[in-house]
């Protein structure tokens, strides 16, 4: 990791912030499909200043929803990077210095977890974007890991999007890095998981890498549930089902961005 690089990094990742939060200032784009496309433009032109390369094996889906494990803050870059979409967020997102301003603009749906009928409270926003024809992105696993393992599904979102009767489509994302990155490790440094881990020192330090590269893969067609949204549990087990058989999918062709 390179202080110079991440010192380098921060001043260019502060100049798209400007530019775009500008953009949010001056032309308050009032519909989701106009905040969704913002966000979209936004998350493509970081990726490609900061120098990661995406590796795409299938295609976003159009509508619907997009389920994926989850392993770090850059997994919502990620994918906005690939198509305009909205995505169900923790709320404490907000509460992150500008970034939480710019993802509320962006027309992000938060769900406070732990609290009794989060999900349902969630419904409306979710059942917004899917009438806009955007696709609605979230991870069931509720929050990050460090790539191990798929950890339980929570079931709540699913059933909501189940009940909208909209298809549900598996993603699958992971991370790798060059070699020449001293001790840094694609599960500490580029997964953000643990509560002792600060943000800010976080992303400095992921500026700093070489090399990354994030491999997205999607299903080729959304979930065949055996279950309707009433038999929440079965629902959520086919659904990391689905999720972690794309974890072992060989890659066969794979999209450069």
């Amino acid at each position: 990791m390179s202080v110079m690089r991440s010192l380098a990094r921060s001043i260019k990742l502060a100049g798209y912030f400007a530019r775009y939060g500008a953009e949010l200032i001056v032309k308050r784009p009032a519909s989701r499909e106009e905040r969704a496309d913002w966000l979209h433009r936004f998350a493509a032109a970081a990726i490609r200043g900061l120098g990661i390369t995406l590796e795409v094996e299938g295609d976003f889906p159009r509508h619907g929803a997009l389920i994926s494990n989850h392993l770090s803050y850059l997994d919502i870059i990620v994918y906005a990077a690939l198509s305009p979409c909205v995505f169900v967020s923790k709320i404490e997102v907000v509460s992150y210095p500008i970034l939480g301003w710019m993802t509320t603009m962006a027309g992000t749906v938060y769900v406070a977890r732990g609290q009794g009928g989060s999900a349902v409270k969630a419904k409306a926003g979710m059942d917004a974007a899917l009438h806009a024809g955007l696709p609605v992105v979230f991870f069931p696993e509720g929050t990050t890991s460090n790539g191990s393992g798929l950890l339980k599904f929570h079931s709540g979102l699913l059933a909501q999007v189940l009940g909208a009767d909209a298809p549900v489509t598996a993603g699958h994302l992971c991370y790798s890095m060059d070699a020449d990155n001293g001790k840094a490790t694609v599960s500490d440094d580029v997964c953000y998981w643990g509560d002792e881990v600060q943000l800010m020192p976080h992303i400095f330090g992921l500026l700093g890498l070489t090399g990354v590269t994030a491999r997205v893969r999607f299903a080729d067609s959304p979930i065949r549930f055996t279950s309707d949204a009433d038999n929440r549990k079965r629902a959520a087990q086919e659904a990391w089902v689905a999720v972690a058989e794309l974890s072992q999918r060989s890659t066969e062709q794979v999209h450069h961005f």
